[in-house]
């Protein structure tokens, strides 16, 4: 698998310069994620049409225990969607105010499609690592909810079908995204020395209040995660 690209003026943001991984995802760890549910959607699921979403949460673990996270499309319209979240689970994970998260995805190519890597925990102390919708094929989207600040990241790299590096730092007074080893954000409100969260890892299928949802013809969709690994101070 590549690594993470950078160049020499980045070495200060390279893995080693973030201290010890806490946590490598293995999305078939039973211990490390539950599967298709999540106190992000009301009542842990299995809908979220409020925020949007044709999602119908599913366990199944085809949906994301392989790392691809795929959604299919129902007969009334909803989609069994793929999440996981280390929310409830045995090992019980939580980031916290100076972790490095760094990722590898490979972005959907279906009109609708919704991938995002983010956090979540008692209502709030939401970070978007990145979301991501192919109707603005070049662009990601970058977000704290808990102090303000977001981005909308635009770049020729990324594009439907495109792999792409992610890297996010929850610094206690500013977050910092990297995009393809190029730092292109810095929000310069942080989480705060006491945040903590959970992960979550999903794809959404959007219902078209603020993006189209699906074409009528298709039926399936996916995106992957190739890599996850937060390393802490």
């Amino acid at each position: 698998m590549a690594g993470f690209t950078g160049t020499a003026d980045e070495s200060a943001n390279s893995p080693s310069a973030h201290g010890r991984p806490v946590f490598t995802a293995d999305f078939s760890s039973r211990d490390q994620w539950v599967a298709g549910r999540s106190w992000a959607y009301p009542g842990g699921g299995p809908t979220n049409p409020d925020d949007d979403k044709l999602d119908h949460l599913t366990a199944d673990p085809a949906y994301s225990r392989t790392g691809v996270f795929h959604a299919t499309k129902m007969p009334r319209g909803t989609w069994y969607t793929g999440l996981l979240t280390t929310e409830g689970s045995a090992d019980g994970f939580m980031l916290k105010a100076g972790d490095t998260l760094q990722a590898q995805v490979r972005l959907p190519r279906e009109q609708g499609a919704w991938p995002a890597i983010w956090t979540w925990l008692d209502g709030g102390n939401e970070i978007d690592v990145f979301e991501y919708h192919p109707d603005n094929p070049d662009l990601l989207e970058l977000s704290n909810h808990v102090n303000g600040g977001h981005r909308y990241y635009r770049d020729r790299a990324i594009r439907p079908g495109a792999r792409v590096d992610v890297q996010v730092s929850l610094g206690a007074r500013s977050v910092v995204w990297h995009v393809n080893g190029t730092r292109v954000f810095a929000d310069g409100t942080g989480v705060g020395r006491d945040w903590r969260a959970h992960l979550i890892v999903n794809l959404s299928v959007c219902a078209g209040r603020y993006h189209p949802p699906p074409e009528p013809a298709t039926t399936e969709m996916s995106y992957e995660v190739t890599k996850l690994v937060v390393y802490r101070p």
